[in-house]
């Protein structure tokens, strides 16, 4: 009856049997007698509720049992249905169950992080950017994994959103995750989730987010950051999407197709032994590559526009502009933070400015050229536009002193938030936690000798 009305049936000739099954098949929701040798109903019920609460679970009762079923509802059964029963009946229960169980699983996925923003807005009509539309619609219409690679600030993320609004996936859940906010242990977690007293402080069962976007995309950003341990687990996924939770032997069955983003060279972390060759050919499957905004200075204008659009929105009020000479300044300015430099400074003047109209005087100032990437001499005449560099060292330093000078300016330039500045820098977050940590040393070093 239920396979004619539509489902996929996975049958049991016991509670035993059952059990086992749903560990690998995870339904949507589950029809169960309630008399059965060995494991009745009402134990299977408890063992799956303690397994996974939010599943449906449907007990099939004779007009003897009623009470009983009334009671197994006050112990988190769904609902029961009575036999005999008309077909009818029995697919109107199940078909409520198993939307009951997708309400749950899309809320816990907005939980687990998920936006409900507006939808990814690519804005340009360079050559670049048409050439990117054409490549993300032709990658979209499939099922494949997806590399997105490119300088930090370029729009990794709002590609890869575009490339899931396109796809046949568009109406599921899509999940993100920083691959490099998270230590190892906690990577792990948040991937393939726990059984509950899998470690230390695993008080209950957590589904990880391969779990969760079950169906849908899952986008792993800064995928270079995670530590080989991980890269085996997630090699595994990509080749027969299956895995298991942490603390658990059970084998899961999933459907997700994985986005990954990087603002390294991949092949290059493959040469110096950093990450695992054959979990970068999994990746490579459909590369995108995303140009610098430098290399489309045409888009300019109109990406400064869309944001301060944005902007005006937000505050309810009408949308500033720029002048003809600070459109110049920012088409001649190198953009070493990308598009998200670009937004920032958008917002920034929207903001601070009075009147309808942002001259160049006002943006002036904020266009700094860090000292690890000067443009000088002819790049600088070619565009005809005089953009300030400033350099906070003098050229006898060292390398490190350099580095570690342009590491602090960049963490004060975003009150000390990590992530952001790592971002701004491009370089992971781990890799700046790193560094910050051996200037401490050797600070505490130099204080006691």
């Amino acid at each position: 009856t239920l396979q004619r009305a539509g489902f996929t049936v996975v049958a049991a000739g016991d509670g035993a049997t059952a059990e086992r099954l749903l560990a690998r098949h995870r339904p949507a929701a589950v029809i169960t007698d309630l008399k059965m040798p060995e494991m009745d109903g009402l134990e299977l019920l408890d063992r799956l509720r303690r397994a996974d609460e939010s599943l449906p679970v449907v007990l099939m009762t004779a007009f003897g049992t009623i009470d009983a079923a009334v009671s197994a509802m006050k112990r988190g059964a769904f609902d029961f249905i009575q036999k005999p029963f008309e077909g009818d009946q029995l697919v109107m229960t199940m078909r409520r169950a198993v939307e009951h169980r997708r309400l749950v699983q899309e809320n816990q996925a907005l939980k687990a992080g998920a936006r409900e923003a507006e939808g990814p807005v690519l804005v340009g009509r360079s050559g670049a950017m048409r050439k990117l539309a054409h490549q993300i619609q032709q990658i979209a219409r499939s099922h494949g994994t997806v590399l997105i690679s490119g300088e930090s600030g370029t729009g990794k993320e709002v590609v890869a959103r575009t490339v899931h609004a396109h796809s046949p996936r568009a109406g599921r859940i899509m999940l993100c995750l920083n691959c490099a906010a998270l230590s190892s242990s906690l990577l792990e977690s948040e991937l393939f989730g726990h059984e509950k007293g899998a470690f230390t402080g695993a008080d209950q069962l957590r589904k990880g987010r391969f779990e969760l976007a079950d169906g849908g995309t899952l986008l792993l950003d800064e995928i270079s950051e995670i530590e080989p341990t991980i890269q085996a687990k997630l090699l595994r996924v990509l080749q027969e999407q299956q895995f298991e939770r942490v603390g658990s032997s059970a084998t899961m069955d999933i459907d997700v197709r994985v986005i990954a983003t990087t603002n390294r060279d991949l092949s290059r972390c493959v040469a110096d032994g950093s990450f695992r060759q054959d979990l970068f050919y999994r990746l490579n499957v459909l590369p995108i590559v995303l140009p610098p905004l430098r290399a489309r200075s045409e888009d300019i204008p109109l990406l400064a526009d869309h944001f301060l659009r944005r902007v005006a929105m937000r505050e309810g009020r009408e949308p500033r502009r720029f002048d003809e000479a600070a459109l110049n300044l920012l088409q001649g300015y190198p953009w070493p933070g990308n598009v998200r430099e670009l937004e920032n400074i958008c917002e920034r003047a929207s903001v601070l400015t009075r009147g309808a109209t942002i001259g160049a005087e006002v943006i002036e100032p904020w266009l700094v050229i860090p000292p690890a990437a000067p443009v000088t001499g002819p790049a600088r005449e070619s565009v005809g536009v005089a953009a300030p560099a400033r350099t906070l060292l003098g050229g006898q330093q060292k390398l490190e002193e350099v580095e570690r000078a342009e590491i602090l300016r960049t963490l004060d330039q975003f009150g000390g938030n990590r992530r952001r500045a790592a971002e701004a820098l491009g370089i992971g977050v781990r890799t700046l936690g790193l560094k910050l940590k051996k200037w401490k040393e050797q600070q505490l070093v130099s204080m006691s000798v």
